[in-house]
């Protein structure tokens, strides 16, 4: 029985890789109708590309789900997720030498941007989620995908019931992901309040200094200077431990280093991160429209501008770019006017009257993702 006042919807995505996967959401579409459910199909348009399948397939299917669930004003998203998808996941995660966050796994409740997550199913074993619904008289269906064993995840998934007569349950492997996850929430604590202690944002850049970034124990700065990385990349995904725990060195030890679109380097005794010029180079936008997914610039004449980065180029252009104090790598990835090969404006080096950039991700954010798991 829906609670009064409560409006549920059910969804299933179409990934389209499989000839029987259009009558299975069919099947679903027919069995939430006969409970009064409104449903509805979304479809992978796209399709996969080169790559991890199983990946490409997981990010698309939640851009769906996320963009499906704004469109109809939807707050909070329930997933399927089981005990035993938690305990694989903590597999996986083990195969690859993850820290805390990886093997903290999945959680009951996690934010999506502005949509919530929640898994209540998640200490309900696959098993007995099968015993209930045959007792219900509930078909289901099983995706031929799930024996294939070139997936990891197969394989792991097949090897569990040896592990479990070693004392590696599923239910040992869940203990371990809430243990992680308990962790996490603690680290993650300690993280925003060093960040708000000692980070500060220019440019869309984050800075620190050296002296108070080499202090901090290493979970606390790894944890720092991944969320830097994402917060001036737009990154989905942080970066795999390995190249960031050789990063976090690098800027120990005064080095330079570019990783997931963003750029460390070191100057005057400060840490900063920024935008790596790889990665905005060939970037171009209209005025007024969103520029590597993180700017915008309002202008009262374009006259046939467009935004890109200012480049090594166009700071050559603004002599007194010095007096800004900052360094060079981080104002060249800053978007700049641009009339054919003539600068027109640099909003944060060379202003014009009338023209300005403003960052559409905030400082809040910056701090506010130590707190979205």
């Amino acid at each position: 029985m829906t609670p009064e006042g409560v409006q549920l919807y059910a969804v299933t995505v179409d990934h389209g890789l499989r000839a029987a996967s259009a009558a299975e959401a069919e099947g679903v579409a027919a069995l939430a109708t006969g409970l009064g459910l409104s449903h509805d199909i979304l479809h992978w348009a796209e399709g996969p590309g080169v790559g991890n399948l199983q990946d490409q397939a997981r990010q698309a299917r939640y851009g769906l789900l996320r963009d499906w669930a704004r469109s109809k004003g939807i707050a909070a998203l329930a997933l399927g997720h089981t005990a035993d998808d938690q305990a694989e996941t903590v597999l996986m995660r083990l195969t690859r030498a993850s820290g805390v966050d990886g093997l903290s796994a999945m959680s009951a409740v996690r934010q999506l941007e502005d949509l919530t997550l929640l898994r209540p199913l998640l200490s309900l074993r696959r098993a007995d989620l099968r015993d209930y619904l045959r007792a219900e008289g509930v078909p289901w269906g099983d995706d031929p995908s799930n024996e294939d064993r070139r997936f990891d995840r197969v394989r792991l998934r097949q090897a569990l019931p040896m592990l479990e007569e070693l004392g590696l349950s599923v239910e040992a492997l869940s203990l371990v992901a809430k243990n992680m996850q308990q962790a996490r929430q603690t680290l993650d604590h300690y993280a925003l309040s060093a960040a708000q202690e000692g980070f500060s944002f220019q440019a869309g850049a984050v800075a620190v200094e050296r002296a108070y970034f080499a202090g901090l124990p290493d979970e606390i700065a790894h944890r720092l200077l991944r969320a830097a990385l994402q917060w001036v990349s737009g990154g989905t995904y942080p970066p795999r431990r390995a190249p960031m725990m050789a990063a976090l060195e690098t800027a120990r030890t005064g080095g330079s280093a570019t990783l997931a679109g963003g750029r460390i380097l070191c100057r005057r005794g400060r840490v900063w991160i920024c935008r790596e010029a790889q990665a905005v180079r060939g970037q171009i936008a209209e005025v007024g429209q969103v520029w590597d997914g993180r700017w915008e610039i309002s202008c009262v004449k374009t006259d046939d501008c467009k935004v890109r980065a200012l480049g090594a180029e166009g700071l050559q252009l603004c002599p007194d770019w010095r007096e800004t104090g900052l360094p060079g790598p981080v104002l060249e990835v800053t978007p700049a006017l641009w009339r054919g090969a003539d600068l027109v404006a640099a909003p944060l080096v060379r202003p014009a009257p009338g023209c300005k950039a403003e960052l559409t991700c905030s400082e809040e954010e910056f701090f506010a993702s130590f707190l979205s798991h």
